[in-house]
C-alpha cells in the first residue's frame, strides 16, 4: 500500500510506523481499537483528488483527519483505513476586507484564524477549549458550536464558500461566497456537519464580524436545577447575553484539584452558571448587578462574583473549560445531548433521575452550554474496571438517556456529531425516511463508498 501511495505523495508524506497509525488514527473518545493502515498528509487539492481515484481503484477506505479533537469517534480508523491528515494544507490563501471573508485551507487551527482576524480588524466569533488544536475543516464537517452560540450561532452560519472533493474524484466549488443566491438547493450546506461521509472540504472561505464589544462576566453558585432558566430569563430582560455556561460543583472539585487554582466562591453550590454579557458602559454593569441583586432574593442565586480584570475573567472560564482536561485521567464516558432551552430543567431532572438509579455509586459530572440547551456528560470510570468493561455497562444506560431525549424531541448529539459512537442511536433523533435519504445523498456523492465507511449510519 505505502509503495501504492508513493505514486501520489513524497515519501515525508507518508506514515505508516505503529506509533503515527496510533496518534492520527484516533480522535479524544479513546474507546475504540485503532487499526490504520497509513496516514497521507497531503500538501495540495491535487493530491487530494489523485488519492480519492487511487482509493477507487483499489476499494480502500480513506477518513479525513482534522485535530483530532472530535468526541464521537468520527474520525477513528478501525478497519485499515488509509487516514488523510489536513494539518500540512494549513495556510490561509486570502482576506477580502470589503466581503469580511478570509479564505483558508482545512488545516488551519481555529485559535489562528482568530488571531488573523483580529490582526485585520475583525472577529471569528466560533469558540471553545479546543481552540488551539482543532482545525477548521474538522471544525465544518461537525458543525462546531461552543460558547458563543447564543449572540453568534454555529460554525454553518460563518461558512461563506466550500470547495470540497467528492468520493468519485470530481472538485466542488459551492456558493463562491455569495450573500444571496437564489439557485436551487445549497450543496454547500450539505457538507457543512457532513462528517466526512460525501466528500473532503479542501478549501473554505469563512464570514467575519466587527470585533464583539467589552463584556464582562459574572460567576454564581444556584442551589439547584430549578433555579437555571429562571436566572437566564432575569439576565435576557437586563442584558445581552453573550454566553450562559453551567457546571457541577463535582466538575469544579475536580477542575481546582487538576490546577490548583483557588475555590471561586465561599459558599459551595451545587451548580455553577457563567454569565458573559456585552458592558459598554456602566449602565450596563448597572443592570447586570440588578439582575443579579434580584436573583439572589429571589433564592435562585446564593452566591456570586463580577470579574475585576481580564486575568479574573480568564480564570473564571478556567473553571468551566479545564472540565475536559480535569476528567481525562479518568477516561470519561461522555455524552453530548440537546433539547430546546425551555425544556433543560425538567430534561436534566429526568436526566439525574436515570443516573442516580444506573450509577448510584458511580460519579457524573455535568457541564454545557446552558442557554442553548447543550449539555455534556462525563462519567467517570471507577477504579479497578476495564476500559471493555466500563463502556459496555454505559451503553447500556445510553438507551435510557436516548429515550428521555426523544421524549424532549431533542438531539442525541448536540455538537460532537454522531461518528462510530452514536450510529446505533440515530433512529432516536432522526426518522427512519430521514436516514434512508441520507443514505441516498451519500450513495450519490460517494458511490464506492469509500469515504469514513461505517459512520454515522450503516448503508443497508
Amino acid at each position: 500500500m505505502v509503495e501504492s501511495l508513493q505514486s501520489i505523495f513524497k515519501p515525508d508524506q507518508i506514515k505508516s510506523d505503529a506509533a503515527s497509525l496510533l496518534y492520527y488514527g484516533n480522535d479524544w473518545t479513546s474507546n475504540f481499537d485503532v487499526k490504520a493502515s497509513a496516514i497521507v498528509f497531503p500538501e495540495s487539492i491535487e493530491q487530494v483528488v489523485n488519492l480519492v481515484k487511487w482509493a477507487r481503484k483499489t476499494k480502500t477506505a480513506i477518513i479525513p483527519s482534522g485535530g483530532r479533537t472530535g468526541l464521537s469517534g468520527a474520525a477513528v480508523a478501525t478497519n485499515g483505513e488509509v487516514v488523510v491528515s489536513f494539518e500540512k494544507m494549513n495556510k490561509i490563501l486570502s482576506f477580502n476586507e470589503l466581503d469580511q471573508t478570509v479564505t483558508i485551507q482545512p488545516g488551519v487551527i481555529t485559535e489562528n484564524l482568530q488571531k488573523y482576524a483580529a490582526e485585520k480588524g475583525f472577529f471569528y466569533p466560533v469558540d471553545f477549549a479546543a481552540r488551539g488544536s482543532s482545525q477548521m475543516g474538522g471544525n465544518i464537517a461537525t458543525n462546531a458550536g461552543g460558547i458563543k452560540v447564543l449572540k453568534y450561532g454555529l460554525t454553518r452560519d460563518w461558512v461563506a464558500s466550500l470547495k470540497v472533493v467528492t468520493g468519485t474524484g470530481e472538485i466542488l466549488e459551492l456558493n463562491h461566497a455569495l450573500i444571496k443566491n437564489a439557485t436551487g438547493f445549497d450543496l454547500r450546506q450539505l457538507f457543512v456537519g457532513s462528517e466526512g461521509l460525501l466528500g473532503f472540504i479542501v478549501e473554505a472561505t469563512m464570514r467575519l464580524t466587527t470585533p464583539p464589544p467589552p463584556s464582562r462576566l459574572l460567576l454564581l453558585g444556584i442551589p439547584n436545577l430549578d433555579a437555571v432558566m429562571n436566572v437566564c430569563k432575569e439576565m435576557k430582560k437586563r442584558v445581552h447575553l453573550l454566553a450562559f455556561e453551567i457546571f457541577s460543583e463535582k466538575g469544579l472539585a475536580r477542575v481546582i484539584e487538576h490546577t490548583k487554582l483557588p475555590r471561586p466562591l465561599p459558599t459551595i453550590a451545587p451548580y455553577y452558571l457563567l454569565v458573559e454579557f456585552e458592558c459598554q458602559n456602566e449602565d450596563q454593569e448597572t443592570n447586570a448587578l440588578s439582575a443579579f441583586e434580584s436573583c439572589v432574593e429571589q433564592g435562585w442565586v446564593l452566591d456570586g462574583l463580577l470579574d475585576q480584570s481580564e486575568t479574573q475573567a480568564k480564570q473564571f472560564w478556567r473553571y468551566r473549560e479545564d472540565i475536559t482536561e480535569a476528567l481525562a485521567q479518568y477516561t470519561p464516558y461522555k455524552n453530548d445531548i440537546s433539547v430546546k432551552i425551555s425544556d433543560v430543567p425538567k430534561f436534566m431532572t429526568d436526566l439525574d433521575n436515570v443516573f442516580n438509579k444506573a450509577y448510584p455509586k458511580w460519579e457524573v459530572v455535568w457541564f454545557g452550554h446552558i442557554g442553548d440547551g447543550n449539555l455534556h456528560i462525563s462519567i467517570l470510570r471507577p477504579s479497578g474496571m476495564t476500559k471493555e468493561e466500563f463502556v459496555r455497562e454505559c451503553r447500556k444506560v445510553d438507551e435510557m438517556v436516548y429515550t428521555a431525549v426523544r421524549k424532549y424531541q431533542g438531539s442525541i448529539s448536540a455538537e460532537h456529531g454522531v461518528g462510530l459512537t452514536k450510529k446505533d442511536f440515530l433512529q432516536f433523533t432522526r426518522s427512519p425516511a430521514e436516514i434512508q435519504i441520507m443514505r441516498q445523498i451519500k450513495q450519490i456523492f460517494d458511490p464506492d463508498s469509500i469515504l469514513n465507511p461505517g459512520k454515522v449510519f450503516d448503508l443497508k
